[in-house]
C-alpha cells in the first residue's frame, strides 16, 4: 500500500485517466453517443495533429477547439474534459495539408436527465416511442454491453449505459441529439440510461493488485454533518464497489431508500461518496482493491484532546506527588541538619576538633 497526499493523486488520476478512450478507423467517420460530464479522449491516427470542431446544428461552422475544456496531448489524441451537451457536433483530425485522418460525430447526452433502474427492484426502463416527424421514426435506447460485477467471490453488481437513439425505417440509427440538434429539448423521452441488477462472479485472481493507497486525513467537523470521498480511477464506464466497514454499498440498498450512511453519486457512477458517519471505506475498480478511507469522526478528536488532557494532569499529579516526597525528604534533611548543628556546637566543647572537618562535609551536604 502507499501513503500519498490526496492532491498528488488527483493529479495523477487526471493525467492517467478516468477519462473513456475512443478509437475510430483512419479516414472514416464514427458516429456514437456518449454521457456529458464524463471526460472522453478521442485518438488520432498521427501525432502532428490538426483538430477541429462543427457544432451541427449551426450551419457546420468551424469552432476553435481552444474555447472548451480540451487539450491536446503529444501522440496526437485530445482529452475532452467534463464534456456539455454543448460538445455535441463533429470533430475532425487532420494532418498539416489537411487530409482527414479521424472524424468524430458526438452526441453528449445529458447525464442530469439520466434514467436509473435496478431489475432486482422491479423497475422498468423507458418505453419506445414513435415520433411524429412525418418519416415514422422510432424513439428508443440502444444498451451498452453489461460491465463487469463489480466484485467477486461475494454479491456485488453490474451496469449497463443505454444512449437515446433514433431510427427510419431502413435507415441506420442515430444519436437523438444528432438526428434532433436544438429541437431535442421538447422531447421528455430524450435521455440516457442506466440499469444495475445483482450479480455473483468466481474471482480470477487477487482483489488487490499490490499497492494501493490509504487516506487518513478525511474528518468530520461540527460545521459539516458530512464529507465527500472520491474513489481514483472510477468513472461511470467502468465497475465500481465500495465498502464500509467490509459492508457491500450497493445500488439496490441506495435506490430502495434505505439508509447506509452514505450515498454514491449516480452521474459519476458511483466515483464520489458522500458520507455521514465514520467508518473504514474501501473502494473496488474493476474488482481491484484502489483506495482505503479512513475518516476521523470530530467527536473521536475531541475524546483524544480530553484523553491527552487527562494523560497530562495526570502526568502533573505524578509530579506533583513525586515533587511532595522531595520536599518531605528536605524537611526531614533539614531536621536532620539542625540536630547536627546543635552538636556542631557541643562539639567545640566535647569533642576534638577533627570531628569540625565531619561537621563541615554535613554542611557541605546542606
Amino acid at each position: 500500500m502507499i501513503a500519498i497526499p490526496w492532491i498528488l493523486l488527483s493529479f495523477a488520476v487526471s493525467v492517467l485517466g478516468l477519462h473513456l478512450p475512443v478509437s475510430c478507423p483512419q479516414a472514416t467517420e464514427c458516429q456514437l453517443a456518449l454521457l456529458s460530464n464524463n471526460d472522453v479522449r478521442l485518438e488520432c491516427s498521427i501525432s502532428n495533429a490538426h483538430w477541429f470542431f462543427f457544432q451541427l446544428d449551426k450551419n457546420d461552422k468551424t469552432k476553435n477547439l481552444s474555447i472548451f475544456d480540451i487539450q491536446q496531448n503529444p501522440d496526437g489524441s485530445i482529452l475532452i474534459q467534463n464534456p456539455s451537451p454543448f460538445n455535441t457536433g463533429l470533430y475532425q483530425c487532420q494532418d498539416e495539408n489537411g487530409t482527414l485522418m479521424n472524424a468524430y460525430k458526438i452526441d453528449f447526452q445529458d447525464i442530469a436527465k439520466l434514467y436509473v433502474t435496478h431489475l432486482n427492484l422491479g423497475q422498468k426502463p423507458l418505453k419506445n416511442e414513435t415520433l411524429n416527424l412525418g418519416h415514422r421514426e422510432i424513439l428508443y435506447t440502444q444498451w451498452e454491453p453489461w460491465q463487469r460485477c463489480s466484485n467477486c467471490q461475494s454479491p456485488g453488481e453490474r451496469k449497463r449505459l443505454g444512449y437515446c437513439y433514433i431510427k427510419e425505417p431502413l435507415e441506420e440509427p442515430v444519436p437523438c441529439g444528432l438526428y434532433l440538434g436544438a429541437t431535442q429539448a421538447f422531447y421528455a423521452r430524450v435521455r440516457p440510461e442506466i440499469q444495475v441488477e445483482a450479480c455473483y462472479e468466481i474471482c480470477e485472481g487477487p482483489l488487490t493488485g499490490g499497492e494501493y493507497v490509504i487516506f487518513d486525513n478525511f474528518r468530520f467537523t461540527e460545521e459539516s454533518e458530512s464529507t465527500q470521498i472520491m474513489c481514483p480511477f472510477a468513472s461511470i464506464y467502468r465497475p465500481v464497489h465500495w465498502e464500509a466497514n467490509n459492508t457491500a454499498l450497493t445500488w439496490q440498498n441506495q435506490l430502495s431508500g434505505e439508509d447506509t450512511g452514505s450515498f454514491m453519486d449516480l452521474y459519476s457512477g458511483g466515483r464520489q461518496l458522500q458520507i455521514f458517519q465514520p467508518a473504514i471505506y474501501r473502494c473496488f475498480v474493476e474488482q481491484e482493491l484502489i483506495a482505503q478511507f479512513n475518516p476521523i469522526a470530530f467527536v473521536d478528536l475531541l475524546d483524544a484532546e480530553r484523553q491527552s488532557k487527562s494523560q497530562g494532569k495526570r502526568q502533573f499529579r505524578v509530579q506533583q506527588g513525586k515533587a511532595d516526597s522531595v520536599l518531605r525528604g528536605l524537611k526531614l534533611m533539614l531536621m536532620m541538619v539542625s540536630v547536627l548543628i546543635v552538636g556542631g556546637v557541643l562539639c567545640k566543647v566535647v569533642f576534638r576538633p577533627t570531628r569540625d572537618k565531619k561537621r563541615n562535609q554535613v554542611l557541605l551536604v546542606k
